[in-house]
């Protein structure tokens, strides 16, 4: 008897949960479609985008924002700063150059910094290690980009620091 009690409960329940399952069912269908039809073909694909948009981001702009220096385990001041990226360009696997202008006193030019770039998700994280900058020292460095901002850390010798700001679309990028 207990049996029998417990089929028709459970048949009951069925009979009950079956309208709301196909509700959600068709209320989710486009969801599911929608999230298909925006995914990329391939992780290679997925891959090409986001280098695309990276490039495009990098192109043509100007980094403002402000650094501040860590020594001796201590915060100093936040001062302005400011960099210029003429272009960006994949030259294998992680590897890019940053076309990067560069003032010093009357020279203007635009030297190519060579970086590496990894991925963490959609977001962008360029690499520096060791590069010695004549007259200026050897720096590491690990800068985040996304959404038209960057945030970072950077070390050389024995001080490093802090970086953070926009990225804007110049004016008119020069070649």
């Amino acid at each position: 008897m207990r049996e029998e009690a417990g089929r028709e409960n459970l048949a009951v329940m069925k009979a009950a949960l079956l309208p709301l399952a196909t509700l959600l069912a068709f209320a989710t269908a486009p969801l599911v479609r929608a999230q298909e039809a925006s995914a990329p073909a391939s992780p290679a694909a997925r891959a090409a985008d986001l280098e695309a948009k990276f490039q495009e981001t990098l192109t043509g702009v100007t980094m403002s924002g402000r650094w501040v220096l860590i020594k001796d385990g201590e915060l100093g001041p936040e001062k302005p700063e400011k960099y210029t990226i003429v272009s960006v360009a994949k030259t294998g696997g992680d590897a890019w150059v940053i076309n990067a202008r560069l003032r010093y006193g009357q020279q203007d030019i635009v030297a190519p910094i060579p970086v590496e770039v990894k991925w963490a998700g959609d977001t962008a994280v360029i690499i520096v290690n060791n590069l010695t900058v004549p007259g200026g020292g050897t720096y590491s460095a690990r800068v985040l980009i996304h959404d038209g901002t960057y945030a970072g850390t950077w070390s050389g010798g024995n001080h490093g620091g802090l970086l953070n700001g926009l990225i804007a679309k110049t004016a008119e990028p020069k070649p």
